[in-house]
């Protein structure tokens, strides 16, 4: 594929994206009490298991004093807890809890409810090209987030393996 024509495609593809993102965060999601770090980091609980903090901040994008506040306070709500790192003895770890759990189900469950309402204003055509395109994009868009999170993880590892000059 010649320059232009793919960097014609990754500018639909970005917009794609851009669309879907404003889509799920303006009209899917509820209005929880959690921003939306929490709600990210909450998903990313369930999805690892338990972790350190330092992990969740380089996901998140955020430094470590404020995710361990943010851990706190979902600590103090009951949707998180920690656990001993059963590899270093010194190390928590943060888990998702029962209740963040039950959580996450039905924040889940609102938004695909709330999806469907939106889906029966389409014509049943429109339906079922989005399901074959998602079926075709949610393992790509899968593998793109798993690629920007270990990249954002190795950009904080390497900042803090370099000597600080003071």
């Amino acid at each position: 594929m010649e320059q232009s024509a793919r960097s014609a495609a990754g500018d639909d593809s970005a917009e794609g994206l851009e669309q879907a993102a404003i889509l799920m965060v303006r009209h899917l999601s509820g209005r929880a009490a959690l921003n939306l770090t929490a709600l990210l980091t909450l998903s990313a609980l369930e999805r690892e298991g338990p972790v350190r903090v330092t992990t969740l901040a380089a996901a998140a994008g955020i430094g470590q004093p404020a995710m361990t506040e943010m851990i706190q306070r979902l600590e103090r709500q009951g949707l998180v807890t920690r656990v001993d790192d059963p590899e270093d003895g010194r190390v928590a770890l943060v888990s998702l809890s029962d209740e963040g759990r039950a959580l996450r189900g039905d924040q889940q469950r609102e938004r695909r409810d709330r999806l469907a309402v939106l889906l029966t204003a389409l014509p049943a055509e429109d339906e079922a090209a989005l399901n074959l395109a998602m079926r075709v994009a949610l393992p790509i868009i899968r593998r793109l987030i798993d690629q920007a999170q270990r990249s954002r993880i190795s950009t904080v590892d390497r900042t803090l393996d370099t000597p600080s000059r003071t």
